[in-house]
């Protein structure tokens, strides 16, 4: 399908993933499957939902004094040798590591899943610069061959099949045409991307939680693409939002017990990493430096205001998962980087209400998504808030 180039076709947008056969035929098949593991997830886990209560009081502890938790990170990240940068907005943020790869004279760069990459455009900005970005995930690799934007969050491909996938590697990798054969496509990816690794200049990851305690950096993957792409290049740059601090490890592995459940069904991702600083003395492995670059871009504007809570969300997906919308037509419609109902409810700060005014009005108001948010978030109530400043405007 093709997208319009605004959020505000959404409607177009999702007529036309409603007549595609191919979109409807992959949607199907995913959301039963990933609701039905977490349903499971959660029966395995008696006192999940006081983990959410713990994990929903963490949050909202770090959004009453932000500012405060971040300069605990940046202190105790220097502390581990890491560098630390501030970055107002998109741009800012793209130019600080484009900068960065230059003054390395990088040519390739490996990065692991990050949406506040997506965000800020940084591929874009990489490419511009002659610097070739290789996305190391494997849906985020198969979007890139695809020249497209993730559907997901998390699963950044859901709306390929296997046989697209075989097109696009045949396509890519040359060769003669292949079997729809997932074991064989997922060892062939593998393959590529192990070269890429150890070719790559710098290593570029989001994290999914910021640690002010230690000054750590937690990333969370089911591939360990995030680790090799920490690990091997000499230089590593992380790029996170401003929300993701964390003020102890031990919340930090509070909302690990609540994200992996929420996210995919599982109990805990098969990779949780912790990163403090770049190689120390006397150690063989890891970066021989660390930039870390905190993104603000229209986040500070949420604070104290009605879509403050939005600022909570933890990227499990699971709104999206029960979402009717999603499931009916996809993350493409919604147009930008967040879809669904988080899309819903953070794109109008970060991307401005004039170019995303639809998308509050893209869901049912039926409270799904506010049932199985992991930290609480009252979504439909922020749903609301955009409406009435639509309605103002």
């Amino acid at each position: 399908m093709t997208l319009a180039p605004t959020s505000n076709a959404f409607d177009a947008n999702a007529r036309a993933a409603l007549a595609d056969p191919v979109l409807q035929s992959a949607l199907a098949r995913f959301a039963p499957g990933i609701t039905s593991h977490r349903r499971h997830a959660l029966g395995r886990l008696p006192e999940f939902e006081a983990l959410r209560d713990a994990a929903a009081a963490i949050r909202r502890r770090v959004l009453a004094d932000l500012p405060a938790w971040l300069e605990a990170f940046e202190t105790a990240a220097m502390a581990q040798g890491a560098q630390v940068h501030w970055a107002r907005d998109a741009d800012e943020a793209s130019r600080i590591i484009v900068d960065l790869a230059r003054a390395e004279g990088a040519r390739t760069v490996t990065k692991a899943k990050s949406m506040v990459s997506e965000e800020i455009g940084l591929n874009a900005a990489l490419e511009a610069a002659g610097i070739t970005p290789i996305e190391t995930d494997l849906g985020e690799y198969i979007i890139q061959l695809a020249g497209e934007p993730p559907s997901h969050i998390i699963g950044p491909a859901l709306h390929k099949t296997a046989g697209q996938v075989a097109e696009l590697f045949q396509q890519h990798h040359g060769g003669p045409p292949r079997a729809v054969d997932k074991p064989a496509l997922v060892a062939e990816a593998r393959a590529v991307l192990r070269e890429r690794y150890f070719a790559a200049d710098i290593g570029i990851t989001g994290a999914n939680m910021l640690i002010a305690e230690t000054g750590g950096v937690v990333t969370v993957t089911n591939e360990g693409n995030a680790d090799l792409t920490h690990s091997l290049p000499r230089l590593q740059v992380v790029v996170a939002s401003i929300e993701k601090v964390v003020p102890t490890l031990a919340e930090a592995m509070t909302l690990v017990r609540v994200l992996a459940r929420s996210a995919t069904g599982q109990e805990i991702s098969t990779f949780t990493s912790f990163v403090h600083g770049p190689r120390k003395p006397g150690e063989t492995e890891g970066p021989e430096a660390l930039h870390i670059v905190l993104v603000d871009n229209g986040r500070s504007a949420l604070m104290g205001g009605p879509a403050e809570e939005v600022l909570a969300c933890i990227r499990c997906g699971a709104c999206m998962n029960h979402c009717p919308v999603y499931q009916a037509v996809g993350g493409h419609a919604y147009g930008w980087v967040y879809p669904g109902p988080i899309g819903a409810a953070l794109d109008p700060a970060l991307a401005g209400l004039e170019a995303t005014k639809t998308l509050p009005d893209a869901t049912p108001m039926c409270g799904r998504c506010a049932d199985v948010c992991p930290v609480r978030i009252p979504l439909p109530k922020i749903f609301r808030h955009w409406r009435e400043e639509t309605v103002k405007a």
